[in-house]
């Protein structure tokens, strides 16, 4: 999908080989704060270093299985610079939790094998609770460029993946699990509304849906 509008013209279409780097460097920066992750790797404010180092990896080593599986990785252009990226997959997806052996090898060796093991635990979790669902397409990361929040990229990214999710006739509709109110709060803006309140390691936060009528 693309709009032009009187300054910009934007458009919401899979991520260019080219842009992973950058999709990265977003990511990274939409989540160095995250609660669930900073518990899940070990955040220690006196050794940030390590924290990122680890961060920095599970990011690199999702982004890498997303393209290898040629997973829904959306990305939103600007002028043709990429702003803003969401990386999603269907429930019906051949990517479990477990990933793949090199995968987890390779994390395990640059975040540890107890942080691998909760983050597999998290997304089995996670694909338990939606289970009765059926089909349905899971938000697994969106980031927007910090320098451009407050422009409503977030909204128009959140509109390209209902296409996406409604063009698939057989996806019930979209989930994500957030635990920061304010994301909750963007979230529920848009049509999601709480399936179900979940906590990892004492991190608590709800798992949103949105439901595509058919």
């Amino acid at each position: 999908m693309t709009v032009t509008s009187n300054e910009h013209i934007l458009s919401v279409q899979y991520l260019a080989p080219e842009d992973i780097s950058t999709a990265g460097s977003l990511i990274y920066q939409a989540y160095h704060d995250d609660p669930l992750l900073q518990n899940l790797l070990g955040y220690d404010q006196h050794n940030m270093a390590a924290y990122e180092k680890k961060l920095r990896s599970v990011i690199r080593e999702e982004l890498s299985t997303f393209w290898q599986e040629k997973l829904p990785l959306i990305g939103l252009y600007r002028d043709d610079k990429l702003k803003a990226v969401a990386c999603v997959f269907e429930s019906s997806s051949q990517l479990q939790p477990e990933r793949y052996w090199h995968w987890r090898l390779k994390l395990m060796l640059s975040a540890g094998y107890l942080q691998t093991n909760q983050l597999i635990e998290k997304e089995q979790t996670i694909r338990a609770a939606l289970n009765e669902i059926g089909d349905y397409y899971y938000l697994a990361f969106i980031a927007v460029d910090p320098h451009v929040q407050g422009h409503g990229l977030g909204r128009y990214l959140l509109r390209g993946l209902d296409d996406l999710a409604t063009k698939n006739t057989g996806a019930k509709g979209l989930a994500v699990f957030v635990t920061r109110q304010e994301h909750n709060t963007f979230f529920k803006s848009e049509g999601f509304s709480t399936y179900k309140a979940l906590a990892f390691n004492k991190v608590s936060g709800e798992l949103l849906f949105k439901s595509y009528a058919k």
